[in-house]
Protein backbone atom coordinates (compact mmCIF):
# COMPACT_ATOMS: atom_id res chain seq x y z
CA UNK A 1 0.00 0.00 0.00
CA UNK A 2 1.40 3.05 -1.15
CA UNK A 3 1.82 6.16 1.17
CA UNK A 4 -0.85 8.22 -0.53
CA UNK A 5 -3.90 5.56 0.21
CA UNK A 6 -2.61 5.34 3.70
CA UNK A 7 -2.57 9.06 4.40
CA UNK A 8 -6.11 9.07 3.25
CA UNK A 9 -7.45 6.16 5.41
CA UNK A 10 -5.91 7.58 8.21
CA UNK A 11 -7.71 11.14 7.34
CA UNK A 12 -11.23 9.15 6.85
CA UNK A 13 -10.79 7.35 10.09
CA UNK A 14 -10.10 10.47 12.23
CA UNK A 15 -13.04 11.81 10.65
CA UNK A 16 -14.90 9.00 11.58
CA UNK A 17 -14.06 9.35 15.44
CA UNK A 18 -14.27 13.18 15.34
CA UNK A 19 -10.69 14.00 15.91
CA UNK A 20 -10.12 16.44 12.86
CA UNK A 21 -11.75 19.28 14.86
CA UNK A 22 -14.07 21.68 12.98
CA UNK A 23 -11.49 24.29 10.66
CA UNK A 24 -11.18 28.03 12.10
CA UNK A 25 -13.70 30.46 10.15
CA UNK A 26 -14.96 27.82 8.29
CA UNK A 27 -16.80 27.99 5.79
CA UNK A 28 -14.13 25.54 4.38
CA UNK A 29 -15.10 22.14 5.13
CA UNK A 30 -12.59 18.70 5.72
CA UNK A 31 -12.54 17.08 2.54
CA UNK A 32 -13.55 19.66 0.65
CA UNK A 33 -11.48 20.74 -2.72
CA UNK A 34 -10.19 23.61 -3.75
CA UNK A 35 -8.20 24.42 -6.77
CA UNK A 36 -4.98 26.68 -7.42
CA UNK A 37 -5.43 30.00 -8.81
CA UNK A 38 -1.40 31.18 -9.14
CA UNK A 39 0.91 29.66 -12.03
CA UNK A 40 2.94 28.14 -9.65
CA UNK A 41 1.96 27.15 -5.27
CA UNK A 42 4.69 26.38 -3.26
CA UNK A 43 3.83 23.29 -0.33
CA UNK A 44 5.05 23.79 3.23
CA UNK A 45 5.98 22.05 6.07
CA UNK A 46 3.68 24.36 8.15
CA UNK A 47 1.58 26.88 8.05
CA UNK A 48 3.21 30.16 7.05
CA UNK A 49 5.99 31.62 5.06
CA UNK A 50 9.10 30.91 7.08
CA UNK A 51 8.60 26.51 6.76
CA UNK A 52 10.49 24.53 4.22
CA UNK A 53 8.93 24.38 1.04
CA UNK A 54 8.40 20.60 0.37
CA UNK A 55 7.20 20.75 -2.99
CA UNK A 56 4.92 22.61 -5.51
CA UNK A 57 1.71 22.60 -7.68
CA UNK A 58 0.68 24.33 -10.68
CA UNK A 59 -2.56 26.40 -11.72
CA UNK A 60 -5.64 24.04 -12.26
CA UNK A 61 -4.43 21.42 -9.79
CA UNK A 62 -7.01 20.31 -7.32
CA UNK A 63 -6.50 19.54 -3.59
CA UNK A 64 -8.63 17.98 -0.99
CA UNK A 65 -8.14 20.40 2.61
CA UNK A 66 -7.62 18.56 5.69
CA UNK A 67 -7.55 21.32 7.85
CA UNK A 68 -6.76 25.34 8.47
CA UNK A 69 -4.58 27.74 10.42
CA UNK A 70 -5.15 31.23 9.70
CA UNK A 71 -4.68 32.49 6.10
CA UNK A 72 -3.27 28.55 4.77
CA UNK A 73 -4.65 25.30 3.95
CA UNK A 74 -3.34 21.63 5.00
CA UNK A 75 -4.20 19.93 1.86
CA UNK A 76 -3.71 16.19 0.70
CA UNK A 77 -1.18 16.35 -2.39
CA UNK A 78 -0.15 14.02 -4.89
CA UNK A 79 2.98 13.39 -2.66
CA UNK A 80 0.96 13.74 0.62
CA UNK A 81 0.44 16.00 3.74
CA UNK A 82 1.28 19.51 3.47
CA UNK A 83 0.38 23.57 3.94
CA UNK A 84 -0.28 26.09 1.26
CA UNK A 85 -1.71 29.76 1.32
CA UNK A 86 -5.22 29.88 0.83
CA UNK A 87 -4.94 33.03 -0.90
CA UNK A 88 -3.72 31.29 -3.72
CA UNK A 89 -6.12 29.06 -4.75
CA UNK A 90 -10.18 28.95 -5.22
CA UNK A 91 -12.89 27.23 -3.74
CA UNK A 92 -16.56 26.24 -5.19
CA UNK A 93 -18.81 28.40 -4.88
CA UNK A 94 -19.02 32.18 -3.93
CA UNK A 95 -18.82 34.79 -6.73
CA UNK A 96 -18.34 33.56 -10.19
CA UNK A 97 -15.16 34.61 -12.05
CA UNK A 98 -16.42 37.82 -14.22
CA UNK A 99 -19.30 38.51 -12.10
CA UNK A 100 -19.97 42.68 -11.17
CA UNK A 101 -19.17 43.06 -7.64
CA UNK A 102 -20.60 46.07 -5.72
CA UNK A 103 -19.10 47.54 -2.37
CA UNK A 104 -21.78 48.34 0.40
CA UNK A 105 -20.09 50.13 2.31
CA UNK A 106 -17.38 53.00 2.28
CA UNK A 107 -13.67 52.57 2.39
CA UNK A 108 -13.50 49.11 2.02
CA UNK A 109 -10.11 48.16 1.87
CA UNK A 110 -8.53 46.24 -1.53
CA UNK A 111 -5.65 44.21 -0.26
CA UNK A 112 -2.87 42.81 -2.01
CA UNK A 113 -3.85 39.26 -0.10
CA UNK A 114 -6.82 37.71 1.29
CA UNK A 115 -5.82 38.56 4.95
CA UNK A 116 -6.25 41.70 7.24
CA UNK A 117 -2.75 41.67 7.88
CA UNK A 118 -1.95 42.16 3.93
CA UNK A 119 -0.92 45.75 2.45
CA UNK A 120 -4.10 48.04 1.21
CA UNK A 121 -4.00 48.65 -1.44
CA UNK A 122 -6.87 51.03 -2.66
CA UNK A 123 -10.32 51.49 -1.02
CA UNK A 124 -13.69 51.49 -2.55
CA UNK A 125 -16.73 53.34 -1.69
CA UNK A 126 -20.24 52.58 -1.42
CA UNK A 127 -21.58 51.52 -4.95
CA UNK A 128 -18.50 51.47 -6.51
CA UNK A 129 -18.26 47.76 -8.42
CA UNK A 130 -15.76 45.53 -9.67
CA UNK A 131 -15.23 42.42 -11.34
CA UNK A 132 -14.85 39.24 -9.37
CA UNK A 133 -12.07 36.66 -10.01
CA UNK A 134 -13.36 33.72 -7.34
CA UNK A 135 -13.25 33.42 -3.71
CA UNK A 136 -11.09 32.39 -1.15
CA UNK A 137 -12.23 31.45 2.55
CA UNK A 138 -14.44 34.36 3.27
CA UNK A 139 -12.58 36.79 0.41
CA UNK A 140 -13.11 37.83 -2.73
CA UNK A 141 -10.57 38.35 -5.32
CA UNK A 142 -11.73 41.23 -7.84
CA UNK A 143 -10.09 44.11 -10.47
CA UNK A 144 -11.08 47.41 -9.48
CA UNK A 145 -9.12 50.89 -11.04
CA UNK A 146 -7.39 48.28 -13.05
CA UNK A 147 -5.75 46.73 -10.33
CA UNK A 148 -6.38 43.23 -9.04
CA UNK A 149 -6.88 42.73 -5.33
CA UNK A 150 -8.94 41.07 -2.46
CA UNK A 151 -11.76 42.19 -0.60
CA UNK A 152 -13.97 40.79 2.04
CA UNK A 153 -17.07 38.94 1.01
CA UNK A 154 -19.53 40.01 3.46
CA UNK A 155 -18.90 43.76 2.53
CA UNK A 156 -19.97 42.92 -0.77
CA UNK A 157 -22.87 41.91 -3.35
CA UNK A 158 -23.11 40.39 -7.00
CA UNK A 159 -25.07 42.87 -8.64
CA UNK A 160 -27.48 41.83 -11.56
CA UNK A 161 -26.77 44.10 -14.22
CA UNK A 162 -23.93 44.95 -16.02
CA UNK A 163 -23.81 48.52 -15.06
CA UNK A 164 -21.58 49.93 -18.45
CA UNK A 165 -24.59 48.66 -20.18
CA UNK A 166 -26.80 51.59 -18.87
CA UNK A 167 -26.26 54.75 -21.05
CA UNK A 168 -28.71 57.99 -19.91
CA UNK A 169 -29.72 59.69 -22.67
CA UNK A 170 -32.05 62.89 -21.97
CA UNK A 171 -34.14 63.44 -25.73
CA UNK A 172 -34.47 66.84 -25.07
CA UNK A 173 -30.86 67.74 -24.68
CA UNK A 174 -29.07 70.55 -26.93
CA UNK A 175 -27.66 69.86 -30.02
CA UNK A 176 -24.25 69.84 -28.68
CA UNK A 177 -24.64 67.31 -26.31
CA UNK A 178 -22.93 68.90 -23.27
CA UNK A 179 -22.34 65.57 -21.37
CA UNK A 180 -20.64 64.17 -18.30
CA UNK A 181 -19.16 60.57 -18.39
CA UNK A 182 -18.52 58.60 -15.17
CA UNK A 183 -14.37 57.46 -14.77
CA UNK A 184 -14.61 56.10 -11.58
CA UNK A 185 -16.34 53.03 -10.25
CA UNK A 186 -19.28 54.40 -8.00
CA UNK A 187 -19.70 58.14 -7.53
CA UNK A 188 -22.22 59.64 -5.10
CA UNK A 189 -24.55 62.09 -6.45
CA UNK A 190 -24.83 65.38 -3.70
CA UNK A 191 -28.22 67.66 -3.30
CA UNK A 192 -26.13 70.51 -3.00
CA UNK A 193 -22.75 71.37 -4.70
CA UNK A 194 -20.88 70.56 -1.09
CA UNK A 195 -19.11 66.97 -0.15
CA UNK A 196 -21.03 67.46 3.44
CA UNK A 197 -24.09 67.49 1.29
CA UNK A 198 -26.61 64.94 1.94
CA UNK A 199 -26.49 62.10 -0.83
CA UNK A 200 -29.39 61.30 -3.22
CA UNK A 201 -28.15 58.31 -5.28
CA UNK A 202 -25.36 56.87 -7.20
CA UNK A 203 -24.21 56.38 -10.26
CA UNK A 204 -21.52 54.13 -11.98
CA UNK A 205 -18.69 53.55 -14.19
CA UNK A 206 -19.19 54.83 -17.94
CA UNK A 207 -22.85 56.40 -17.35
CA UNK A 208 -23.82 59.38 -19.13
CA UNK A 209 -25.46 62.28 -18.24
CA UNK A 210 -26.43 65.70 -19.64
CA UNK A 211 -24.96 68.77 -17.62
CA UNK A 212 -27.36 71.34 -16.50
CA UNK A 213 -25.36 73.40 -14.69
CA UNK A 214 -21.98 73.61 -12.79
CA UNK A 215 -20.47 75.85 -10.19
CA UNK A 216 -17.00 76.03 -9.65
CA UNK A 217 -15.73 71.67 -9.43
CA UNK A 218 -19.28 70.73 -8.85
CA UNK A 219 -21.94 69.31 -12.03
CA UNK A 220 -25.41 69.61 -11.79
CA UNK A 221 -26.98 66.62 -13.35
CA UNK A 222 -30.50 64.68 -13.66
CA UNK A 223 -30.49 61.51 -12.34
CA UNK A 224 -33.87 59.14 -12.25
CA UNK A 225 -35.42 62.26 -12.92
CA UNK A 226 -34.04 64.20 -9.69
CA UNK A 227 -31.05 67.12 -9.85
CA UNK A 228 -27.87 66.20 -8.20
CA UNK A 229 -24.33 67.36 -8.01
CA UNK A 230 -21.39 65.43 -8.98
CA UNK A 231 -17.36 66.47 -8.11
CA UNK A 232 -16.48 67.13 -11.81
CA UNK A 233 -13.38 65.88 -11.16
CA UNK A 234 -14.52 61.77 -11.69
CA UNK A 235 -15.40 62.10 -15.40
CA UNK A 236 -15.50 63.41 -18.51
CA UNK A 237 -17.00 66.18 -20.13
CA UNK A 238 -17.67 65.94 -23.75
CA UNK A 239 -19.01 69.69 -25.99
CA UNK A 240 -19.74 72.91 -24.97
CA UNK A 241 -19.96 73.85 -21.12
CA UNK A 242 -23.00 75.51 -20.10
CA UNK A 243 -23.54 77.39 -16.52
CA UNK A 244 -19.98 79.06 -15.25
CA UNK A 245 -18.26 77.94 -18.52
CA UNK A 246 -14.86 79.92 -17.27
CA UNK A 247 -15.02 77.96 -14.17
CA UNK A 248 -11.35 76.70 -14.82
CA UNK A 249 -9.36 74.48 -16.73
CA UNK A 250 -9.66 71.69 -14.50
CA UNK A 251 -13.18 71.36 -15.73
CA UNK A 252 -11.98 71.34 -19.61
CA UNK A 253 -11.78 67.32 -20.83
CA UNK A 254 -12.26 65.79 -17.61
CA UNK A 255 -10.06 63.78 -15.35
CA UNK A 256 -9.89 60.02 -15.91
CA UNK A 257 -8.89 59.17 -12.37
CA UNK A 258 -7.98 60.32 -8.75
CA UNK A 259 -7.89 63.48 -6.82
CA UNK A 260 -4.21 64.17 -5.73
CA UNK A 261 -3.67 66.43 -2.94
CA UNK A 262 -0.69 68.45 -2.29
CA UNK A 263 1.39 67.29 1.29
CA UNK A 264 3.95 69.95 1.65
CA UNK A 265 4.16 73.52 0.92
CA UNK A 266 6.43 74.69 -2.20
CA UNK A 267 5.48 71.40 -4.08
CA UNK A 268 6.71 71.48 -7.45
CA UNK A 269 5.24 70.81 -10.64
CA UNK A 270 6.92 69.66 -13.73
CA UNK A 271 6.50 69.80 -16.90
CA UNK A 272 8.14 66.55 -17.44
CA UNK A 273 7.55 63.23 -15.31
CA UNK A 274 11.25 63.78 -13.68
CA UNK A 275 13.16 65.42 -10.87
CA UNK A 276 15.03 67.04 -14.14
CA UNK A 277 11.46 68.16 -15.63
CA UNK A 278 11.20 72.19 -15.51
CA UNK A 279 9.10 73.43 -12.56
CA UNK A 280 6.24 75.27 -13.70
CA UNK A 281 4.49 75.81 -10.41
CA UNK A 282 4.99 75.60 -6.54
CA UNK A 283 1.56 74.25 -5.28
CA UNK A 284 0.88 74.76 -1.53
CA UNK A 285 -0.05 71.71 1.06
CA UNK A 286 -3.99 71.26 0.68
CA UNK A 287 -4.14 72.09 -3.31
CA UNK A 288 -6.12 69.37 -5.11
CA UNK A 289 -5.56 68.49 -9.21
CA UNK A 290 -7.51 66.08 -11.27
CA UNK A 291 -5.15 63.10 -12.67
CA UNK A 292 -5.27 62.19 -16.11
CA UNK A 293 -2.95 59.06 -16.16
CA UNK A 294 -0.08 57.91 -14.39
CA UNK A 295 3.91 57.44 -15.91
CA UNK A 296 5.75 55.14 -13.13
CA UNK A 297 5.96 57.16 -10.27
CA UNK A 298 4.54 60.24 -11.38
CA UNK A 299 0.77 62.00 -11.58
CA UNK A 300 -0.01 63.59 -15.18
CA UNK A 301 -2.16 66.35 -13.98
CA UNK A 302 -3.99 69.38 -15.07
CA UNK A 303 -3.20 72.74 -14.39
CA UNK A 304 -5.98 75.59 -13.70
CA UNK A 305 -5.01 77.39 -16.66
CA UNK A 306 -5.52 74.22 -18.99
CA UNK A 307 -1.97 72.83 -19.42
CA UNK A 308 -0.67 69.62 -18.50
CA UNK A 309 2.28 68.74 -16.21
CA UNK A 310 3.29 65.95 -13.45
CA UNK A 311 3.66 65.46 -9.62
CA UNK A 312 5.51 63.33 -7.84
CA UNK A 313 3.22 60.92 -6.40
CA UNK A 314 5.31 60.75 -2.74
CA UNK A 315 4.30 64.11 -2.47
CA UNK A 316 0.42 64.21 -2.39
CA UNK A 317 -2.02 62.39 -1.17
CA UNK A 318 -4.14 60.16 -3.81
CA UNK A 319 -7.52 59.21 -3.11
CA UNK A 320 -10.52 58.42 -4.54
CA UNK A 321 -12.73 57.77 -2.07
CA UNK A 322 -11.05 60.57 0.15
CA UNK A 323 -12.10 63.01 -2.45
CA UNK A 324 -15.66 62.24 -1.88
CA UNK A 325 -16.20 62.36 1.85
CA UNK A 326 -16.09 65.22 3.86
CA UNK A 327 -13.74 66.31 6.21
CA UNK A 328 -14.96 65.04 9.49
CA UNK A 329 -15.29 61.67 7.98
CA UNK A 330 -11.59 61.48 6.57
CA UNK A 331 -10.54 61.66 9.98
CA UNK A 332 -10.70 58.46 11.71
CA UNK A 333 -11.89 57.81 15.25
CA UNK A 334 -9.44 57.03 17.68
CA UNK A 335 -10.07 53.82 19.42
CA UNK A 336 -9.42 53.29 23.41
CA UNK A 337 -6.87 51.49 23.65
CA UNK A 338 -5.98 48.71 26.31
CA UNK A 339 -2.51 47.92 27.39
CA UNK A 340 -1.06 45.30 26.03
CA UNK A 341 -2.91 45.65 22.65
CA UNK A 342 -2.66 47.67 19.27
CA UNK A 343 -6.02 48.28 18.46
CA UNK A 344 -6.79 51.60 16.51
CA UNK A 345 -3.25 52.11 15.29
CA UNK A 346 -1.69 51.93 11.88
CA UNK A 347 1.79 50.61 11.59
CA UNK A 348 3.38 50.20 8.40
CA UNK A 349 6.14 47.39 8.25
CA UNK A 350 8.77 47.63 5.34
CA UNK A 351 10.96 44.76 4.30
CA UNK A 352 14.09 46.03 3.13
CA UNK A 353 15.20 45.96 -0.93
CA UNK A 354 12.58 43.56 -3.52
CA UNK A 355 13.02 42.51 -6.88
CA UNK A 356 16.28 43.60 -8.82
CA UNK A 357 17.77 45.09 -5.04
CA UNK A 358 18.62 42.49 -3.46
CA UNK A 359 20.26 44.55 -0.49
CA UNK A 360 23.49 42.72 0.42
CA UNK A 361 23.95 39.15 0.09
CA UNK A 362 26.15 37.14 3.00
CA UNK A 363 29.33 34.79 2.68
CA UNK A 364 27.03 31.91 2.19
CA UNK A 365 25.58 33.78 -0.54
CA UNK A 366 21.87 34.70 1.24
CA UNK A 367 20.31 37.41 -0.01
CA UNK A 368 19.21 40.40 2.33
CA UNK A 369 15.84 40.18 0.74
CA UNK A 370 14.97 36.88 0.91
CA UNK A 371 15.36 37.52 5.24
CA UNK A 372 13.48 41.27 4.72
CA UNK A 373 10.51 40.08 3.74
CA UNK A 374 9.70 36.53 5.88
CA UNK A 375 10.46 38.72 9.21
CA UNK A 376 8.30 41.46 8.25
CA UNK A 377 5.52 38.76 7.38
CA UNK A 378 5.93 36.92 10.59
CA UNK A 379 6.27 40.71 12.68
CA UNK A 380 2.93 41.44 10.52
CA UNK A 381 1.17 39.07 11.97
CA UNK A 382 1.78 39.57 15.62
CA UNK A 383 0.78 42.80 15.17
CA UNK A 384 -2.66 42.10 13.27
CA UNK A 385 -3.22 39.40 15.79
CA UNK A 386 -2.63 42.33 18.54
CA UNK A 387 -5.26 44.64 16.85
CA UNK A 388 -3.08 46.91 14.57
CA UNK A 389 -3.99 47.71 11.30
CA UNK A 390 -1.11 46.30 9.37
CA UNK A 391 0.48 48.13 5.67
CA UNK A 392 3.52 46.39 4.39
CA UNK A 393 5.37 48.39 1.77
CA UNK A 394 5.82 45.27 0.12
CA UNK A 395 4.68 41.32 0.72
CA UNK A 396 6.61 39.93 -2.63
CA UNK A 397 9.65 39.92 -4.18
CA UNK A 398 9.45 43.10 -6.08
CA UNK A 399 10.97 46.27 -5.95
CA UNK A 400 9.81 49.74 -4.27
CA UNK A 401 11.12 52.66 -4.18
CA UNK A 402 12.81 54.29 -0.86
CA UNK A 403 10.14 57.70 -1.16
CA UNK A 404 7.41 54.77 -2.06
CA UNK A 405 7.64 53.08 1.36
CA UNK A 406 7.65 57.22 3.26
CA UNK A 407 4.64 57.88 0.87
CA UNK A 408 2.61 54.66 2.45
CA UNK A 409 3.73 56.21 6.02
CA UNK A 410 3.09 59.53 5.27
CA UNK A 411 -0.49 59.17 3.59
CA UNK A 412 -1.55 56.92 5.67
CA UNK A 413 -0.64 58.41 9.13
CA UNK A 414 1.42 55.95 10.43
CA UNK A 415 1.54 55.60 13.96
CA UNK A 416 5.05 53.52 13.54
CA UNK A 417 6.69 52.74 10.53
CA UNK A 418 9.49 49.82 11.27
CA UNK A 419 11.82 48.86 8.26
CA UNK A 420 13.72 45.49 8.68
CA UNK A 421 17.23 44.86 7.55
CA UNK A 422 20.63 43.14 7.54
CA UNK A 423 23.61 44.12 7.84
CA UNK A 424 27.11 43.64 6.07
CA UNK A 425 30.61 45.17 6.03
CA UNK A 426 33.95 45.06 4.78
CA UNK A 427 34.92 43.45 8.25
CA UNK A 428 33.89 39.81 8.59
CA UNK A 429 34.38 39.93 12.62
CA UNK A 430 31.78 42.58 12.80
CA UNK A 431 28.27 41.85 14.61
CA UNK A 432 25.45 42.38 16.36
CA UNK A 433 22.29 44.56 15.84
CA UNK A 434 21.68 47.66 15.68
CA UNK A 435 18.58 50.54 15.89
CA UNK A 436 18.61 53.58 14.25
CA UNK A 437 16.54 56.46 14.28
CA UNK A 438 17.13 60.39 12.97
CA UNK A 439 14.24 62.85 14.26
CA UNK A 440 13.99 63.33 17.85
CA UNK A 441 10.06 62.37 17.43
CA UNK A 442 11.59 59.34 16.41
CA UNK A 443 13.87 58.56 19.29
CA UNK A 444 11.25 56.82 22.18
CA UNK A 445 10.00 54.13 19.79
CA UNK A 446 13.82 53.09 18.70
CA UNK A 447 14.92 52.79 22.23
CA UNK A 448 11.67 50.64 23.16
CA UNK A 449 12.14 48.64 20.10
CA UNK A 450 15.60 47.97 21.04
CA UNK A 451 15.30 46.87 24.70
CA UNK A 452 12.74 44.36 23.30
CA UNK A 453 15.29 42.80 20.70
CA UNK A 454 17.89 43.22 23.19
CA UNK A 455 15.42 40.52 25.49
CA UNK A 456 14.93 38.15 23.00
CA UNK A 457 18.31 37.77 21.07
CA UNK A 458 21.61 37.15 22.61
CA UNK A 459 23.77 39.18 19.55
CA UNK A 460 26.05 41.80 20.06
CA UNK A 461 23.97 44.54 21.30
CA UNK A 462 25.13 47.80 19.07
CA UNK A 463 22.84 50.05 20.96
CA UNK A 464 20.32 52.47 19.09
CA UNK A 465 22.24 54.95 16.93
CA UNK A 466 21.03 58.18 14.47
CA UNK A 467 20.91 57.27 10.84
CA UNK A 468 20.41 59.64 8.10
CA UNK A 469 18.66 57.17 6.14
CA UNK A 470 15.99 58.38 3.29
CA UNK A 471 13.37 56.11 5.27
CA UNK A 472 14.02 57.96 8.12
CA UNK A 473 14.54 61.58 6.78
CA UNK A 474 11.32 62.14 4.83
CA UNK A 475 8.91 60.67 7.36
CA UNK A 476 6.78 62.29 9.29
CA UNK A 477 5.58 59.67 11.48
CA UNK A 478 7.64 57.84 14.24
CA UNK A 479 10.17 55.54 12.39
CA UNK A 480 12.95 53.29 12.84
CA UNK A 481 14.85 51.43 11.08
CA UNK A 482 16.49 47.94 12.50
CA UNK A 483 19.36 46.09 11.49
CA UNK A 484 18.91 42.64 12.75
CA UNK A 485 22.52 41.10 11.80
CA UNK A 486 25.38 41.12 9.95
CA UNK A 487 25.21 38.93 6.40
CA UNK A 488 29.10 39.62 6.41
CA UNK A 489 29.50 37.72 9.35
CA UNK A 490 30.05 33.91 8.90
CA UNK A 491 28.32 32.80 11.88
CA UNK A 492 26.06 35.14 12.14
CA UNK A 493 24.57 34.58 8.49
CA UNK A 494 23.74 31.16 9.44
CA UNK A 495 22.09 31.87 12.99
CA UNK A 496 19.59 34.66 10.81
CA UNK A 497 18.71 32.47 8.00
CA UNK A 498 17.39 30.02 11.10
CA UNK A 499 13.56 30.58 11.52
CA UNK A 500 14.02 30.72 14.93
CA UNK A 501 15.94 33.51 14.99
CA UNK A 502 13.05 35.17 13.39
CA UNK A 503 10.62 33.94 16.06
CA UNK A 504 12.71 35.71 18.61
CA UNK A 505 13.51 38.72 16.52
CA UNK A 506 10.00 39.51 15.47
CA UNK A 507 9.10 38.59 19.12
CA UNK A 508 11.47 41.43 20.82
CA UNK A 509 10.39 43.81 18.11
CA UNK A 510 6.27 43.23 18.75
CA UNK A 511 7.02 43.50 22.58
CA UNK A 512 9.25 46.73 22.14
CA UNK A 513 6.44 48.29 20.04
CA UNK A 514 3.52 47.33 22.86
CA UNK A 515 5.68 48.59 25.37
CA UNK A 516 6.33 51.79 23.71
CA UNK A 517 2.51 52.56 22.85
CA UNK A 518 1.92 51.44 26.36
CA UNK A 519 3.69 53.82 27.56
CA UNK A 520 1.72 56.77 25.31
CA UNK A 521 -1.76 56.04 27.21
CA UNK A 522 -2.71 58.63 29.49
CA UNK A 523 -0.05 61.21 27.82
Amino acid sequence: MNKRAIAIIIILLAAAIGTGGPLQDAPLAASESVTVSAPTLNIRSGPGLTHDITGSLKKGDRLTVTGKDGDWLQVETPSGTGWVASWLTNRPGGSKTGQTVISQVDRLNVRARPSTSAAVLSRMNQGDSAVSHGTSGEWTEITWNGEKGWVSSRYITESTANPEEKQTVDDGAEADGTRFTVSVGGLIVRKEPDQSSKDVGVIRKGETYPIKDRKHNWILLSVDGKDGWVYSFHGTVSGSTPGESGAGGNQSGGVAGNTVTIIYDGTNIRSEPSTSGKVVLRAAAGQAFGTLGQEDDWYRIRLDDGTEAYVASWVVSADSADAEKPEAAKTAKKVKRKPGTLKGLTIVVDAGHGGNDRGTTGIRGTDEKDLTLPTAELLAAKLGAAGAEVIMTRDTDRYISLRKRVSLSNQNGADAFISLHYDATNDHSVNGFTTYYLNSHQQNLAEAVHSGLSGEIDFRDRGVQEGNYLVLRENRQPAILIELGFLSNLSEERRVADPAFREKATDGIYRGIIDYFDDQIGK
